[in-house]
C-alpha cells in the first residue's frame, strides 16, 4: 500500500469517528434542552413545597430540624455522577469534593456507573445505581433511588440526615441537604395554616413529597452540568479531529504531487530512452 493510500485510509477512519462524535453532540445538545425545561418545572415545584413548609414550620417550630444525628453513620449522601464518559472530569470533581469533606464523613450511595466505579474501594460505600442517560430514564431511576433509600432507613444504623453531592446546572459541584426539610424561615404569617390532618401526619406527607420533587431536581441538575460538559468536550474534540484532517489533507496532497512528479518523471525518462534507441 502506497503512503498516499494510507493516509486517505487514515482520513476515511477519522471521517467516520468525526460523524459519529458529531451525532453524539447532536444527542447531547438535545439532551441539554429537555433537561432545562425539566429544571424550571421542577425547581417551581419544589419552591411550592418549601414555602409551604415554612408556612407550616412557623407555627410548628418543634418539626424544625428534628432529626437526631449519630456521627457519621447517621448521615447518607447521594453521590451523583455519570453513567456514560466523553464529559471530561465530570466524575473527577464529585471525588475530590467528596474528598475535600471532614471526618467523620457520611455514608455512601453513589448514582452513576462511571463514579461508582472510582469509588468502589470507597470504605464508607453502602451501594451504588445506575444512572439515568436521557430525561426518560430520571423517573424509573427515580424509583429505584427511593426504594434504596428506604432499604437503608430501615437497615440499622438508619440514616437521620439525608445530603446530595451532586453538580449544580453551572458546573459546580454542590453539596444540597435534603432531609430533614428546613426552610429558611419567612415573615410569620398572620395566621397559622389551616389543617385538615394532624400536624405529624400532615409534616411527614410533605416531606415525602419534598423528597419525590427535590431528588428529581437535583437529578436533573446534574444531568444537564453532565452534558453540558459533554458538548464542550465533543467541540473540542471535534475541532481537533477536523485539524487533524486538514494536516493530512495536505499531506495526501503533498504525496499525489509527488506521485504526478515521479510519473512526470518516468514519462520523460521513457521517452528519451525511446528517441536514444532511434538515434
Amino acid at each position: 500500500m502506497s503512503r498516499r493510500a494510507q493516509v486517505e485510509e487514515h482520513m476515511a477512519r477519522l471521517m467516520e469517528i468525526s460523524g459519529i462524535l458529531a451525532a453524539m453532540k447532536t444527542l447531547a445538545s438535545i439532551e441539554t434542552h429537555k433537561f432545562a425545561r425539566h429544571m424550571a418545572r421542577q425547581s417551581a415545584l419544589v419552591a411550592s413545597i418549601e414555602t409551604a413548609a415554612a408556612d407550616f414550620l412557623a407555627f410548628h417550630p418543634d418539626f424544625r430540624d428534628g432529626a437526631t444525628e449519630t456521627g457519621g453513620a447517621g448521615r447518607l449522601l447521594v453521590a451523583i455522577g455519570s453513567e456514560r464518559g466523553f464529559c471530561g472530569d465530570f466524575n473527577e470533581a464529585v471525588v475530590a469534593a467528596l474528598e475535600a469533606m471532614p471526618e467523620p464523613g457520611p455514608r455512601l450511595l453513589v448514582v452513576g456507573r462511571r463514579l461508582a466505579g472510582k469509588l468502589e474501594r470507597h470504605p464508607r460505600l453502602v451501594g451504588w445505581l445506575d444512572g439515568p442517560n436521557t430525561a426518560e430514564e430520571v423517573r424509573p431511576m427515580l424509583d429505584r433511588l427511593l426504594d434504596q433509600l428506604h432499604a437503608l432507613r430501615e437497615r440499622p444504623p438508619a440514616w437521620a440526615r439525608l445530603g446530595v453531592l451532586a453538580h449544580a446546572p453551572e458546573g459546580v459541584v454542590v453539596p444540597y441537604p435534603v432531609l430533614p426539610m428546613a426552610p429558611p424561615p419567612p415573615p410569620r404569617p398572620a395566621y397559622p395554616p389551616r389543617l385538615n390532618l394532624d400536624p405529624a401526619e400532615f409534616f411527614a406527607g410533605l416531606t415525602g413529597h419534598y423528597l419525590e420533587a427535590k431528588l428529581p431536581c437535583l437529578l436533573h441538575g446534574s444531568l444537564l452540568a453532565e452534558n453540558r460538559r459533554r458538548l464542550e468536550h465533543m467541540e473540542r474534540a471535534l475541532a481537533r479531529m477536523q485539524g487533524k484532517l486538514e494536516d493530512l489533507g495536505r499531506s495526501r496532497n503533498a504525496l499525489r504531487q509527488e506521485e504526478i512528479t515521479e510519473e512526470i518523471e518516468m514519462i520523460l525518462l521513457s521517452a528519451e530512452a525511446r528517441l536514444g534507441g532511434i538515434n
